[in-house]
């Protein structure tokens, strides 16, 4: 067959399998085929996937318990976020945002030096010269241009993990104690 005759041949199943589709029973086929057919691939394809399955577990919401160590004592002053290059300030609280769970929202004190954040912090953590109690009593949340000039240590964090989502803990404190003085918080995911 030349090409000029196949070419003729599909043109002519188009129209064919576009006649198909006019009719009502073809309509309601389809209707129900496309749907189904839509689910059976979105499921085949990424839920039974290692891939999807692994992202689907790891990210539940909730905040992570974070636990550092610091150079110098910095546990009662407010903790801000700074950019990588440390000249400028990504995030911090509201005068209003200091508080967890009905009180001031300072670390919680665990064993040999560690501390449990409780405002979320990470990695480019600095502390200002004002201690929870002070922001909290501002009249207004300062700017960040403020901020950064209240800054007391641009890198004061020595160490620092994250434990995972908090709510997998039962009692968080106790639980993070002993996993420190088994000496095992070296499981956990380094952030520095």
């Amino acid at each position: 067959m030349s090409g000029r005759a196949e070419s003729y041949d599909y043109v002519e199943h188009f129209f064919t399998f576009v006649e198909m589709l006019k009719t009502k029973r073809m309509k309601r086929a389809i209707a129900i085929i496309l749907p189904l057919l839509a689910i059976a691939l979105f499921t085949a394809g990424c839920c039974h996937s290692k891939k999807c399955t692994q992202s689907l577990n790891s990210n539940s919401a909730g905040p992570h318990a974070i636990i550092y160590q610091t150079r110098n004592d910095y546990s009662d002053n407010v903790p801000i976020i700074l950019s990588d290059d440390k000249k400028s300030v990504e995030s911090y609280p509201d005068v209003k945002d200091v508080y967890y769970q009905g009180k001031l929202a300072k670390p919680t004190v665990l064993h040999k030096g560690w501390l449990l954040d409780n405002r979320g912090i990470n990695k480019n953590v600095a502390f200002i010269n004002l201690s929870y109690e002070q922001y909290s009593q501002l009249k207004s949340t300062p700017t960040a241009e403020e901020l950064l000039k209240m800054v007391i240590d641009k890198n004061p964090v020595t160490r620092m993990y994250d434990l995972g989502l908090r709510s997998d803990f039962q009692d968080i404190e106790t639980e993070i104690n002993q996993r420190i003085d088994a000496g095992n918080i070296s499981e956990f995911k380094l952030l520095k």
